[in-house]
């Protein structure tokens, strides 16, 4: 059938002869060139580049062959918040793509306690001074598979109670009085950086790190925290060394990364590095 270009008729180019040469670059022929398909994805948001990545295999190299590319700029551009891009929040991500994809699984401002809300920033939680409460939140992707690992620091006092780990979409994200929230019954599962306990089913299962006089948390120290649904674990780092497993025999379940906190106008930043680095 005959194509239209602003409404007139345009034939439709000749068929090639069963006789005629493949094209010399190996490439189909019709097939457009990368540069030209990143200008046109970069105006796309996310769903419609995922669509557009399982198109061929020329478009999906495209978009995934550089990181760093205009297609991802220009979206990290329009996802990310200003604040979170001209900060150090997002330093430990190399990539543009990666900085997108952090953004998809932060902190959700529809799963986290009333007494607390979301920065403008995305990644970053603001617990309001409400007396006798804990307030939690959740992020806004969990896992039931793979390995995933992501940062969480401490912006501000950590208060009596200051829990970092995870948690199933079962668990709850507020309570009354200053308690360890996460850990505090069989859907969660927490680090309590105060005094070093690890908390689940409302129990302390032990101190950790596990040697004699582990150091205090330090406010600004970033935690890297390494979630293996294969193996059923989590574990923990601090300034790149790897303090151990805190948990095994995790449930085959969705599990969310997740905080808790008591202390009054602190804040805490969570964000998503992927899959986790070996060794």
């Amino acid at each position: 059938m005959a194509a239209a270009i602003n409404g007139a008729a345009v034939a439709p180019p000749p068929v090639a002869s069963s006789s005629a040469p493949p094209p010399s670059n190996g490439q189909a022929t019709g097939r457009l060139p990368s540069r030209v398909l990143e200008l046109v994805f970069s105006y796309l948001d996310l769903p419609d580049l995922r669509s557009c990545s399982s198109v061929c295999k020329h478009w999906y190299r495209c978009l995934h062959g550089d990181e760093n590319s205009d297609v991802w700029r220009s979206l990290c551009g329009r996802m990310v918040g200003e604040e979170a891009l001209r900060t150090d929040v997002l330093c430990n991500l190399p990539t543009y793509k990666a900085k997108v994809r952090s953004f998809q699984y932060g902190f959700s401002s529809n799963d986290c306690s009333r007494n607390v809300y979301i920065k403008k920033n995305g990644f970053t939680l603001h617990r309001n001074p409400i007396a006798q409460s804990t307030d939690g939140a959740r992020t806004k992707i969990g896992f039931s598979e793979g390995r995933h690992a992501w940062e969480v620091w401490w912006e501000g006092p950590l208060g009596t109670v200051a829990v970092i780990g995870i948690a199933t979409k079962r668990a709850p994200m507020q309570c009354q009085g200053y308690v360890a929230l996460l850990g505090s019954d069989d859907q969660s599962w927490g680090w309590n950086l105060v005094d070093n306990n690890l908390l689940h089913n409302g129990e302390v299962n032990g101190s950790f790190p596990q040697c004699n006089n582990a150091p205090k948390y330090q406010i600004g120290e970033r935690i890297r925290v390494i979630l293996d649904m294969e193996d059923k674990t989590l574990a923990f780092e601090r300034g790149y060394e790897f303090l151990g497993v805190a948990f095994r025999g995790l449930p085959k379940a969705c599990l969310f990364p997740a905080v808790s906190a008591v202390y009054g106008n602190t804040e805490v930043t969570l964000v998503y590095l992927g899959k986790p680095l070996d060794g």
